[in-house]
């Protein structure tokens, strides 16, 4: 779920590389953090010594996921060890103490905050102790999905279950942002996880690429909801067509954004068997994303005099996508906001105005929810920052009750996050941290209601 704030925001992105050459002091791995109030970001830094004598270097940010940039204008002079990261405009310049196993020094990126490296055999790397690992006991195979109506083919992978079926089956709908079809974030695949557990039990997972990424085609960056809804329904009539798949039997699986999507089709196409809402929207896009900002910049320590100007301005941002039906004034208003800087203002325009965000900010999820006759399934983390259970699943319920669906479950996880991991305080700094892609009580929960929903347990 994508967010609208504007706080500090330190990115880093990371390369490795693991030749060491003794011929410096500085050659080797580093490892340290930088700490932004509550946020703190792990850093990983290679230096190489070069044919020539010069000095290389690659930077790892594992809690941003980030890595694969070179650095630039490395050098050691004086004990002074020194480079840079261009593409974040990102400086770092530290002493190398006596005994070479340290470098104190500052990272700047806007603002200078205190790193210090301290040398390691080699990088650490995350540990994701779920991600499957062959030999799988099921057949999974490519299938490409056509949406004829939005001209898009969408690359995708069928995991089917052992034996003859026909067998239910439930199509991933990935949140917000470009993602593959393993909704993949920090190291992390929950949508592997999730297929790989699904079909362990009996039920084909279909799940693909979005829009413009990997090998689907299309463009992402002029796509809303609805442009995603028309590719997951296309999905659903690709697996309609299959023999070894129970078209009576086919439901849809959306996490955050997608759990918007899901019920949005269920409630057009009554053949959709089953839904089931992961950390999805229950009100606006725009409530969604000032509660949103609020609890990320509280947990993180902001003051509540930021909160309160961040909140200030993305209801400005808000009132004039809502006023303007034309994209480029929307753009000129909003870059018009005094944001403390040039960069800043072109960094609210980029993330705020787009076909996605005029759309989002204002669909209401309640018409549509209040039109599902289907089972569904509503379920969240109870420290979900991004999409607040205590905002969202009483919502959901109120419009599943005022349309007559009795048969839906509202599940909320104690001591989840919005990615369905055991966390501490919800932030999304916390999820490459968390070894756990899912914790097993939320698989749980999800296999064991649509085990009984799809008939394979009575």
């Amino acid at each position: 779920m994508r967010t609208l704030a504007l706080a500090l925001q330190v990115l880093l992105f990371a390369t490795a590389g693991f030749a060491q050459q003794p011929a410096s002091p500085a050659a080797g791995s580093w490892e340290g953090a930088i700490e932004t109030g509550a946020v703190k970001l792990r850093i990983g830094v290679v230096i190489t010594v070069q044919p020539d004598g010069t000095l290389s270097a690659a930077m790892d940010s594992p809690d941003q996921g980030a890595y694969g940039l070179a650095l630039s204008n490395v050098s050691l002079a004086d004990g002074v060890v020194k480079f840079a990261l261009p593409r974040a405009n990102g400086t770092f310049e530290g002493r190398l103490n006596a005994a070479g196993t340290e470098i104190a020094g500052t990272w700047t990126q806007g603002m200078p905050l205190p790193l210090v490296l301290k040398k390691v055999e080699k990088l650490s790397r995350p540990n994701r102790p779920q991600e499957p690992k062959p030999p799988f006991p099921y057949r999974s195979e490519h299938v490409a999905i056509v949406n004829g109506t939005g001209q898009v083919v969408l690359d995708g992978t069928l995991t089917v279950p052992e034996g003859k079926g026909p067998h239910p089956a439930v199509i991933l709908i990935t949140g917000s942002g470009a993602q593959n079809r393993d909704e993949e974030i920090f190291g992390h695949k929950p949508f592997f996880v999730l297929a790989d557990h699904l079909t362990r039990r009996g039920i084909a997972v279909l799940r693909y690429d979005d829009r413009g990424v990997g090998k689907s085609t299309g463009s992402f960056a002029t796509a809303t909801s609805e442009d995603f809804a028309g590719d997951a329904w296309a999905a659903w009539q690709t697996l309609s067509a299959r023999p070894e798949i129970d078209r009576k039997r086919i439901g849809l699986l959306g996490h955050s954004e997608g759990g918007l999507i899901a019920p949005m089709l269920a409630a057009a196409h009554p053949e959709v068997a089953f839904v089931i809402m992961v950390a999805g929207p229950g009100v606006t896009g725009e409530q969604i994303m000032l509660a949103q900002a609020s609890a990320i910049m509280k947990a993180s320590g902001a003051p509540d005099a930021a909160i309160t100007a961040n909140t200030d301005l993305q209801k400005q941002v808000f009132a004039i996508l809502r006023e303007e039906t034309s994209i480029a004034r929307a753009a000129e208003r909003i870059g018009a906001i005094p944001a403390g800087s040039k960069e800043a203002s072109a960094a609210l325009v980029r993330q705020t105005v787009s076909p996605w965000m005029k759309f989002f900010a204002f669909y209401d999820p309640a018409p549509a929810l209040a039109k599902v006759r289907c089972p569904i399934l509503a379920i969240a983390g109870e420290l979900d920052l991004q999409v607040l259970p205590a905002q969202n699943l009483p919502a959901i319920g109120a419009a599943l009750v005022k349309g007559g669906n009795q048969n839906h479950t509202i599940l909320e996880l104690p001591g989840l996050n919005h990615l369905l991991q055991p966390a501490k305080t919800g932030l999304p700094a916390e999820y490459a941290q968390v070894e756990t892609t899912i914790a097993p009580a939320a698989l749980d929960a999800i296999t064991s209601w649509l085990l009984k929903r799809t008939g394979l347990v009575k």
